[in-house]
């Protein structure tokens, strides 16, 4: 039985064709879920990764893949729900290890609404009264804010 090396040749055209095959938004979507579970990891919550826990990793997770996530959307919607979940799961497990803080990009302060005509700020609208000042993003649940 006789069992032959492939030749470089044949390994680099074998390598082509497979390249060829690959989709980038494919490389995002494993790219998002390596994320997912490598930020998880780092929380140091799994047993036998205690002594892994980085709140500055688990950050970094987190905002990678809410800025990879309108990727997503356009490339891969069916996709978008479960890496949603996951990240939900992994913002909640780093505000458990003591992630106080908020990811960067949402530690803005609202906008001070500007003078009116007078040099008086302009009143809030109906609206934001009734919510407390929230927008329409943090009124659906959708926008996650640490602490609250």
């Amino acid at each position: 039985m006789s069992t032959e090396q492939p030749t470089e040749e044949e390994l680099r055209a074998a390598y082509e064709a497979e390249v060829k095959k690959i989709r980038v938004e494919h490389v995002v979507l494993e790219h998002v879920v390596s994320l997912v579970n490598l930020g998880m990891r780092r929380t140091g919550l799994s047993k036998g990764t205690e002594d892994e826990r980085d709140v500055e990793q688990v950050r970094l997770a987190i905002d990678a893949i809410r800025a990879m996530l309108p990727l997503l959307e356009r490339t891969a919607p069916e996709q978008v729900k479960p890496v949603r979940d996951a990240l939900s799961q992994l913002q909640l497990a780093f505000v458990k290890i003591g992630g106080a803080q908020a990811p960067s990009g949402a530690e803005q302060e609202a906008p001070t609404p500007a003078p009116a005509e007078g040099g008086r700020p302009t009143e809030a609208s109906p609206e934001q009264s009734k919510s407390g000042g929230k927008g329409p993003a943090q009124r659906s649940g959708r926008l996650w804010v640490p602490g609250q």
